[in-house]
């Protein structure tokens, strides 16, 4: 993908999160877009309540779609979830994409790294700080759990 194409597709996924700011409980607001071949796959925002994750949406709509798809987030994928199910960038693996661009990192016990690292062990391009200076205002209210 191109920077052109990255910033179009991420833009998308901040639209997405935006509209279910302030919404979403104690969780903050991702957004995710899933493109492959130059079109949406999938895509979702963290659902009002805080459940379920923008990524699990996405994935659910993608479906097999979803293997060796580029994957932009608003904010890093969670490493655990404190329900005990599997995290987000678990799921992602499991889901086969080939590349996530993030734009935020996410200091959260659960994230901060976690979910990162889970997929550039799998062999998955991670891409951080895409329109970092964009997302970044969805975030200003959000307290991370744990987060010192």
């Amino acid at each position: 993908m191109s920077r052109s194409d990255d910033d179009l597709w991420m833009r998308r996924a901040i639209y997405l999160a935006a509209r279910n700011l302030g919404l979403t409980g104690d969780n903050p607001s991702v957004g995710c877009v899933i493109v492959k071949d130059g079109a949406v796959v999938g895509e979702g925002a963290t659902a009002v309540s805080g459940r379920p994750h923008a990524e699990e949406q996405a994935l659910e709509q993608a479906g097999e779609a979803a293997r060796s798809a580029t994957v932009y987030l608003t904010l890093e994928p969670c490493g655990e979830r404190s329900s005990g199910a599997a995290s987000c960038g678990e799921r992602l693996v499991r889901a086969g994409v080939a590349r996530v661009a993030i734009a935020c990192t996410d200091a959260s016990v659960l994230a901060a790294g976690r979910g990162v690292q889970r997929l550039r062990e799998a062999g998955i391009a991670v891409d951080l700080g895409v329109l970092a200076g964009e997302a970044s205002a969805l975030y200003g209210a959000y307290r991370p759990r744990g987060a010192g």
